[in-house]
C-alpha cells in the first residue's frame, strides 16, 4: 500500500505537529509525492529557511507525472455535473496520479472527499 500525501497533511505536520503517525509511514517507504505537491511546500519551506525539510522532502519516493488531459477534462465535467465546484487544475491531476497508481490519498482537502463519491479514489485515514 502506497500513500500520495497531499500537501495539506504535510503542513499540517510541519506547522502543528498533527499526523504523527505520518514518521511511521515514511520510515516504512509507504509515502510518495509528486512535483504538484512539492511546488506547493518548498519555495516556502525555503523562505523560512528550513532546508533540512526540504532536503527530508526531496528523498521521499517521487511519482512521474502522466497527465491524461481527457481524464481530467471528464472529472471536472463530473464534478460541475454533481455540484462539485471550484476544484482547481492541480487537485485534478493528483486525483488522476492516485487512481492511475492505484494509491490511496492522503488529505484533508474537502474537495477529495465530495470527488470521491463519483470516482474510484481511495482516501487514506489514519487511525491514530
Amino acid at each position: 500500500m502506497k500513500i500520495l500525501v497531499d500537501s495539506s497533511i504535510w503542513i499540517g505536520y510541519f506547522n502543528k505537529g498533527h499526523y504523527p503517525n505520518l514518521e511511521y509511514y515514511i520510515y516504512n517507504d509507504l509515502v510518495v509525492v509528486n512535483d504538484i505537491i512539492l511546488a506547493e511546500l518548498i519555495p516556502y519551506i525555503s523562505h523560512v529557511g528550513k532546508f533540512d525539510v526540504v532536503d527530508a522532502l526531496e528523498t521521499i519516493d517521487k511519482l512521474k507525472l502522466n497527465i491524461n488531459w481527457s481524464e481530467i477534462i471528464s472529472f471536472q465535467k463530473m464534478n460541475l455535473k454533481n455540484g462539485v465546484n471550484k476544484v482547481g487544475i492541480p487537485d485534478l491531476i493528483i486525483l488522476q496520479q492516485s487512481i492511475q497508481n492505484n494509491y490511496s490519498l492522503w488529505s484533508n482537502d474537502k474537495h477529495f472527499q465530495l470527488m470521491q463519491k463519483y470516482v474510484n479514489l481511495k482516501l487514506f485515514v489514519d487511525v491514530n
